[in-house]
């Protein structure tokens, strides 16, 4: 049979494309993931190589010198990205959802400013919702924007900001009371603003500070970072839309579409834990015969299997649902939930096999049992995803009378 997570129904070029992807994975990442990642250090080399594919405008419209490709394309470009190494995946997943709300919502000048530069990897996006006191309560954001003139001024503080020393845009959702009575619901007085910075850390520009990088578990080679606003001063043409109070279903929609993402990337983790676990298990030998050959471990690799093929194509009806205009937050939902959820457990069945030395550095495993994690809680967690699924189920179900 054909290796897992085979997608049908795709054309020449998407099958091109994939191909492309695939070969510079096997060849240009998987090589060096590891070693990057013990180190933290930003993979540049690889992020260059992206570039000259043109990923960094897959999506964003021929037009604007991008490829115009679907979510579906990008969707299967990250899961290959991921299999190699998640942490390059989300280094182009921000960037992504930065020129898909300019897509979607910028203006005719700000499309035409940004654009073609994002499609060249020459402008790097990044986006910031979250703040050190809220999670996925975006509701409660106290970042602030002040009308002053024909500017805004900005003051709060940020967290969990991928790419926030390495971008030179960032989409950051604020509030904004100008023209949003005392009263308004908090969801319809915030507002994206389009802040442009020089890359690196300390102050990126009068008014804005990128601190350092966060240590963290796994996610590494990426850098996630602070965004700290002093009296930041932003032009007013630098409103996503050029009108205030739509930011949070600006974002809203961005994050719809990173939930697709961050599904392809538990696929793609969970794809490349399973080839580790399938090619150890035919290498160890136990009580006379290849470890392959117990029952015990077959059970693992048949399960870990369907997982695998299960999520990829929830994560493929999720994108096409998507790209056919219709709403997709219940599909999108289920399958960021479905795909995290078994990408854990595919990573700890492969880490299992493994046995001792799925705890050596010196196997590519231990890497992935540090960074799946994270596909638990970007995005928004589990518990999040259920109620947006629970909520959506209540719509579609509901009780005539």
């Amino acid at each position: 049979m054909a290796r897992l997570a085979q997608t049908a129904g795709l054309t020449d070029v998407q099958r091109e494309i994939l191909s492309t992807v695939r070969d510079f994975v096997d060849k240009e990442i998987i090589p060096v993931a590891t070693e990057l990642e013990h180190r933290d250090e930003y993979p540049q080399q690889i992020v260059d190589g992206l570039k000259e594919l043109g990923l960094f405008g897959l999506m964003i419209p021929e037009e604007y010198g991008g490829l115009g490709e679907s979510l579906l394309t990008y969707a299967l470009c990250v899961e290959e990205i991921a299999r190699g190494w998640m942490s390059v995946s989300g280094i182009i997943n921000t960037h992504f959802i930065v020129a898909y709300m300019l897509k979607q919502h910028g203006t005719q000048e700000q499309r035409e400013y940004f654009l073609p530069r994002m499609a060249a990897g020459e402008v790097r996006g990044a986006f910031s919702m979250s703040e050190p006191a809220l999670g996925s309560d975006v509701s409660a954001i106290t970042s602030k924007a002040v009308k002053d003139g024909e500017e805004y001024v900005l003051n709060g503080q940020k967290m969990w900001l991928t790419n926030g020393g390495t971008s030179t845009l960032v989409a950051v959702l604020v509030k904004s009371d100008e023209g949003h009575p005392e009263g308004t619901a908090p969801h319809k007085s915030m507002t994206t603003f389009l802040v442009e910075k020089e890359p690196g850390f300390g102050e990126v520009r009068p008014g804005l500070t990128i601190p350092g990088k966060i240590d963290k578990m796994g996610y590494k080679g990426v850098d996630t970072t602070e965004l700290i606003m002093d009296d930041l001063r932003i032009p007013a043409n630098r409103v996503l839309g050029g009108t205030t109070g739509r930011g949070f279903y600006q974002m809203m929609d961005g994050v719809e579409v990173g939930r697709v993402n961050v599904a392809a990337r538990g696929c793609g983790v969970a794809q490349r834990a399973f080839e580790l676990g399938v090619s150890y298990a035919q290498q160890r030998h136990t009580f006379g015969k290849q470890i392959a050959q117990h029952q015990a471990i077959q059970f693992k690799l048949a399960e870990m299997a369907t997982k695998v093929e299960a999520a990829h194509a929830m994560m493929v009806n999720a994108a096409r649902k998507k790209d056919s205009g219709e709403r997709n937050d219940l599909e999108a939902g289920m399958a960021k939930y479905l795909a995290s959820e078994y990408c854990k457990e595919v990573v700890e069945d492969a880490f299992r096999i493994h046995g001792g030395y799925g705890f050596s550095k010196e196997y590519e495993i231990e890497r992935l049992y540090r960074e799946a994690p994270m596909l638990l809680i970007g995005e928004g967690t589990a518990e999040i995803q259920k109620m947006i699924i629970g909520r959506r189920l209540l719509e579609e179900y509901r009780l005539q009378g």
